[in-house]
């Protein structure tokens, strides 16, 4: 089994993270967000990636430390999972339909963290969680577990739709690069002979 878990405290958040790639999708999520809670849930679903997350932050402040700090954690517990990443297929990229909105999503577990973010909102908070931070928890997620990340949506008006879409297109397309090629278990799918670092 491929597992990790981080503790990760600061001034600002105290966070507790553990993940499993080869599980079935079980999670156990609170942050204090709901809305945040209700995306990782999503993720863990269907990246069937099992994913523990607890997270006490500073939410009298605002949500940004405990967005930003959650990504993190849980980008850093899938980087010590995936260990030296040999085996892994390492690129997975999907369109995820969410109703009348439609994502897409490519990712490559690269080692060279970047995201391309191409979505937008027409409303300021879904739920109490800021629209705006979304962006940011992709870009600390791919930062901190060394994914190459293209997030774009296509088209869509409900703003809850078009996230959710993206998070569900997220999960797919980490399960497509995270999963093992039989093929070459043993080797890093790289011609350098690793990935990062």
């Amino acid at each position: 089994m491929r597992t990790g878990s981080i503790t990760r405290t600061t001034a600002e958040t105290d966070i507790k993270v553990s993940v499993n790639l080869d599980g079935t999708g079980v999670y156990d999520v609170n942050t204090g967000i709901g809305f945040l809670d209700h995306m990782i849930e999503q993720f863990s679903r269907h990246s069937l990636i099992d994913v523990t997350l607890f997270v006490k932050g500073d939410l009298h402040v605002d949500e940004h430390h405990t967005v930003e700090d959650s990504a993190i954690a849980l980008g850093q517990a899938i980087g010590q999972a995936l260990g030296d990443k040999k085996g892994i297929t390492r690129y997975g990229s999907t369109y995820a339909p969410m109703d009348e909105a439609l994502a897409r999503v490519a990712l490559d577990i690269s080692g060279r963290p970047i995201l391309v973010w191409k979505a937008a909102f027409s409303q300021p908070r879904l739920g109490t969680m800021d629209t705006e931070m979304f962006e940011h928890w992709f870009q600390s997620i791919s930062q901190a577990a060394g994914i190459t990340l293209h997030i774009e949506c296509l088209y869509g008006t409900n703003n809850h739709h078009i996230i959710e879409g993206i998070y569900k297109g997220f999960a797919r397309a980490m399960a497509q690069a995270i999963a093992i090629d039989p093929r070459k278990a043993d080797a890093v799918p790289s011609t350098k002979g690793m990935l990062g670092g």
